[in-house]
């Protein structure tokens, strides 16, 4: 029986070999060296965000918190306190006020808000494209909270405003909008909802853009009518945009301060005094800084907390859209 021969197998020159191994460790240098300098020119665009976060937000952040444990009126130097600010804090009635007065502000600005925002971005990719009737319904967004919040008190004053001009030449009393314990809250709510809806709907218009037409195509022709689509294609596919959205008008809307300032000044009878209000006028009205800083951290806990507790529920790091 005859064995076939099998021929070595063929290697490259030593002279070769070496070549191409001094090839691959040039190409390795080059590559490091242009990833280094990727690396140097991205931390040339970074720097100056990032120095802004450092000054403006963590360095704060971190005094604040130290603070919280002080007694510090700017006129003397801090005295550490341990945890008497907080102390203080839990058996602070006005404090507890004003957090049943944010949260409801909260509820009442982000629910109508979010539906509004919601049938505004869904008439707008359903019905119409059109860039200047976005730009019309962004146009709020552009005023300051400050300049919306002297208007409406001009529009809404009960004896001078011309919403009351109407209320009253249509047979109803004057109602005082901003001037009534039960009627403040509410009007401020809405005043921010008038405000901040173009943009929360140009946001969920964005999510709904993302959205495949032809699932809406399909659903057409199986007979889906528009009320059956929006809930088992728009809402499904919408959620993690929503969710998102949802997370940043919360965080702001507990931070409300502004708009009651300039209309109300916490009043009638602490009626507005939300909780960033309060902490304005103990820290700059009574200089009472440690404690307004233990405030401050209470409210940062609340809305780190509300934030993870909406991320779970939304589900806001998964999409259905597969």
């Amino acid at each position: 029986m005859t064995i076939a021969s099998s021929s070595p197998p063929s290697r490259l020159p030593l002279g070769d070999a070496k070549g191409a191994g001094t090839d691959r460790r040039t190409a390795r240098r080059a590559t490091a060296r242009e990833e280094r300098g990727d690396g140097r020119l991205a931390a040339v665009f970074i720097a100056p965000a990032l120095l802004g976060f450092l000054v403006f937000l963590l360095w704060p952040t971190l005094r604040g918190v130290y603070l919280s444990f002080t007694r510090f009126n700017l006129l003397t130097p801090a005295e550490w306190v341990g945890l008497d600010n907080y102390v203080r804090m839990v058996h602070d009635p006005i404090f507890w006020d004003s957090m049943g007065v944010t949260v409801e502000y909260v509820v009442i600005n982000i629910g109508v808000q979010t539906v509004s925002a919601l049938a505004i971005a869904v008439l707008l990719q359903r019905l119409t494209q059109s860039a200047v009737l976005r730009g019309i319904v962004l146009t709020p967004y552009l005023m300051s909270n400050v300049v919306a919040g002297i208007v409406w008190l001009w529009i809404l004053d009960t004896q001078l405003g011309i919403g009351n001009e109407i209320v009253a030449g249509l047979g109803f009393d004057r109602i005082p909008f901003l001037a009534d314990e039960t009627w403040a809250i509410p009007t401020i709510a809405l005043i921010n909802v008038w405000r901040h809806v173009g943009y929360t709907a140009l946001l969920l218009f964005a999510g709904l853009m993302a959205i495949p037409n032809d699932m809406y195509e399909a659903a057409k022709v199986d007979g889906a009518s528009e009320w059956r689509m929006f809930w088992r294609i728009t809402m499904p596919l919408l959620r993690p945009v929503l969710a998102v959205v949802l997370i940043m008008t919360v965080i702001g809307s507990f931070q409300v301060f502004d708009t009651v300032a300039v209309t109300t000044a916490g009043g009638p009878a602490n009626a507005t005094n939300v909780l960033q209000f309060y902490i304005y006028g103990a820290a700059f009205g009574r200089f009472q800084f440690g404690y307004a800083s233990a405030m401050s951290v209470a409210l940062l806990v609340v809305l780190s907390a509300v934030t993870v507790l909406q991320y779970r529920l939304t589900r806001a790091g998964r999409s259905d859209l597969g």
